[in-house]
């Protein structure tokens, strides 16, 4: 081979390599794989009934406790009531020393029976006056003497009778009785010592009726409601459960817990709790607003409400001054912003009345860090505990 051949070889080579250089180029750009997708934290969330109940302890009282005591001062000397015991209405439970008021009461009647007395004479010297009077017998004067002494007469046999009276209720006030079927929840004093009016000497709640009294945060005072549906639990009776609902709230604050005190009333069978259980109570969710008319009136909406959902906190994205959260698109794994409207924040979550359906899978985590129309891959959190409830 000579070298103009040899020549014109090589530069065939070069070429075909160049061409094919070229082709193989034109292929790998044609076939190039596209952008990877972005894994991102995204789970499908789940439509609720209500908002989660809110729990709180409690404790198992009487509708009514009150302390008992003397109306009047005086020394205790008998105590027929314990602790613990369960009294009649009407049921005697201590007794005062009740000597001197047995002398007034005496006294008072000896009283009533010398102004009754005094009442008979005048009224027999008056009958004697007016029928003299009409014969002339008599002065004007005298006549109208007669009738001032009866006058007198009839008024302080009136007042021993209400001295008489109050005699009576104060010698009565020197034994205890129960005004309703109930407990003894406490003592408070003893026999041989002397009492003062008012002081207290039983503990006492009344039968029938239960309340569960509760304590509820500043920050979540606005989750209850007067009225409000409640489930109580106790822990002395396991897989038992009472139906309630709440009777009152206490319009300010406790200065030193600064916490709410709520009593609930118990439904049904719930009446018989024992005193003093310590009891879970479940409340349900807020009674949810009228829908208010034209001329101000509250009326009920005319239709149920969509089924609420809730996401993290986390999940949610402020697009400008309205919340929103990030869709994945199950037909092409991209993302889409969607407005949504809150119903209400919780200290974890965010309930979503609007703008998400159940199934649709929304990104939990990193929100800050996707762009809409991005492609991603939706994969489980890395923790349990970092799910959604």
């Amino acid at each position: 081979m000579t070298d103009r051949d040899s020549r014109i070889g090589r530069m065939l080579a070069l070429a075909i390599g160049i061409s094919t250089g070229v082709e193989l180029s034109g292929c790998s750009q044609s076939a190039a794989p596209a952008a990877a997708a972005r894994p991102v934290i995204a789970l499908p969330v789940q439509a609720i009934d209500a908002w989660p109940a809110v729990q709180f302890p409690g404790e198992v009282h009487s509708r009514y406790e009150m302390p008992l005591s003397f109306r009047v001062a005086g020394q205790l000397v008998a105590r027929t009531a314990r602790l613990g015991d369960q009294v009649k209405k009407g049921q005697v439970l201590a007794r005062l020393d009740d000597a001197d008021a047995a002398r007034t009461r005496a006294s008072a009647q000896a009283a009533l029976d010398a102004a009754e007395h005094r009442l008979t004479f005048a009224t027999q010297q008056r009958d004697r006056d007016e029928a003299q009077s009409r014969q002339n017998l008599i002065s004007q004067l005298q006549l109208e003497q007669t009738h001032d002494a009866y006058a007198s007469a009839l008024a302080a046999r009136d007042e021993a009778r209400q001295q008489l009276a109050l005699a009576e209720a104060q010698w009565r006030y020197q034994t205890l009785v129960a005004d309703n079927d109930g407990a003894i929840t406490s003592e408070q004093a003893e026999v041989g010592q002397v009492l003062a009016a008012g002081q207290p000497v039983f503990g006492f709640a009344w039968s029938g009726e239960r309340d569960v009294i509760f304590s509820v945060p500043e920050a979540q005072l606005a989750a209850v409601s007067v009225g409000q549906r409640a489930s109580v639990s106790l822990l002395a009776l396991p897989g038992r459960s009472y139906a309630g609902h709440v009777r009152d709230i206490s319009p300010a604050a406790d200065p030193q817990a600064r916490t709410y005190r709520v009593k609930l009333a118990l439904d049904g069978p719930g009446q018989q709790l024992p005193l003093g259980m310590t009891a879970q109570v479940a409340l349900s969710a807020p009674a949810p607003a009228s829908a208010a008319t034209p001329t101000g009136a509250a009326t009920p909406a005319a239709t149920p409400a969509a089924p609420e959902v809730r996401i993290p906190a986390t999940a949610l994205f402020h697009d400008k001054e309205r919340p929103a959260v990030w869709v994945v698109r199950p037909s092409d794994s991209t993302l889409e912003l969607r407005p949504v409207t809150v119903q209400r924040y919780g200290e974890r979550d965010v309930l979503v009345s609007a703008g998400l359906a159940a199934g649709e899978r929304v990104v939990m985590q990193g929100v800050h860090d996707v762009t809409a129309g991005e492609k991603v891959e939706p994969v489980a959190p890395p923790h349990p505990e970092d799910a959604p409830l």
